[in-house]
């Protein structure tokens, strides 16, 4: 038995953090299904500028969609509704037999209105409204703006993947944001179940102090220390009599994700994430290759204990080595709010080269 079907019995969710029109074509995404237990996806607006600027994949559909009048954002969210449409339908069945807990994919609004929840609000209806699947995530980030725009979603009933959680802290507002909407829902005579999960970014939290002083026997491990952190918040939100009021009405629990679970450090293990954060009732969504090195090396020997474990021990070494986890947790969400609009731009920048250099050609 392969480790990746070992996680999944074991209850963790494994998702692919890629998608590519070349990876629907060639089967490569269903035999990832079949071979793998891969449930689900995730994208971003880098793994977009490379499977669309950088390859020939969308060409042929670019030039019809010009031929439309469609051009910058609006062409990218066509091209990417088409991929992700495709890919909802793929995780279909496992939507269905798994009674919408997983299959999901995942879309993006545009990170340049991520401070204006109400443009967010109106692109999270819009986009799960275009791609009219059951099965499609839109991602929103947890920013102090993002919150109020992830409730008011919730409460339109639009499955929801909160993202750019680095801190139990950051975890506990977006899962009360989440909470409100459900409430609001059950006294607003609604079905209470909009699926969603919140995802926690790991691995950036070991490269994000590397200037700080500290000891060397500690290296790589303040992201799983907050991650367990708050893993053990989750579980005492899902434990709370608060939800299981609404569990009872109907409600299904908000998932926790672990995002950005790629090993960055070249000299450790390139399964480092995956092996520590396995725990039942979560997701985790990995880059192709390491979803392809956990298949082919990886080891499930021990899973992540409700309360924490060793967390706040070693949270209070890196604190005593002077890492200020809360300072940095919000520099670390300020900056990866920032990066995606940056990689935003470039996507769209990158689209329009292409689009002109093609018409240039015909």
């Amino acid at each position: 038995m392969t480790a990746t079907k070992q996680l999944h019995d074991l209850g963790q969710s494994l998702w692919l953090d890629n998608i590519t029109r070349d990876l629907l074509n060639s089967g490569t995404l269903k035999r990832y299904v079949n071979e793998l237990s891969v449930t689900g996806l995730t994208s971003n607006p880098t793994i977009f500028d490379n499977a669309i600027a950088r390859s020939n994949w969308y060409d042929d559909e670019i030039q019809k969609l010009v031929k439309r009048g469609l051009a910058g954002e609006a062409l990218f969210f066509e091209l990417a509704v088409q991929d992700l449409v495709r890919a909802a339908d793929l995780f279909g069945p496992t939507h269905d037999v798994t009674a919408t807990v997983d299959g999901w994919v995942s879309l993006e609004v545009s990170p340049r209105i991520a401070y204006d929840p109400t443009s967010t609000i109106k692109a999270a209806v819009d986009l799960h409204r275009k791609a009219d699947r059951p099965n499609l995530f839109i991602k929103i980030p947890a920013t102090a703006e993002g919150l109020p725009a992830i409730e008011e979603a919730i409460f339109a009933g639009v499955p929801i993947n909160v993202t750019l959680l680095f801190s139990r802290e950051q975890y506990l507002a977006a899962a009360e944001a989440y909470i409100r909407g459900i409430e609001r829902r059950v006294d607003a005579g609604l079905d209470p179940f909009v699926g969603s999960v919140a995802s926690v970014f790991v691995s950036r939290w070991d490269t994000a102090h590397e200037s700080t002083e500290r000891p060397d026997k500690l290296h790589n491990m303040l992201g799983i220390a907050m991650a367990k952190r708050t893993y053990k918040a989750y579980r005492e939100v899902l434990d709370s009599d608060r939800w299981k009021r609404l569990a009872n009405q109907g409600a299904r629990p908000q998932r926790l994700l672990w995002a950005s679970t790629g090993t960055k450090d070249p000299q450790a293990s390139d399964v480092l994430y995956v092996r520590a954060l396995a725990a039942p009732f979560t997701v985790n969504t990995m880059p192709e290759k390491t979803l392809l090195a956990f298949g082919d090396h990886g080891m499930v020997d021990d899973f992540l204990p409700p309360d924490g474990g060793n967390a706040e021990r070693v949270i209070a070494r890196f604190a005593a080595a002077g890492v200020d986890v809360d300072a940095l947790a919000a520099r670390l969400l300020k900056e990866a709010a920032d990066s995606f609009v940056k990689s935003w731009d470039e996507l769209i920048e990158n689209i329009g080269q292409k689009t002109s250099s093609l018409m240039a050609a015909h």
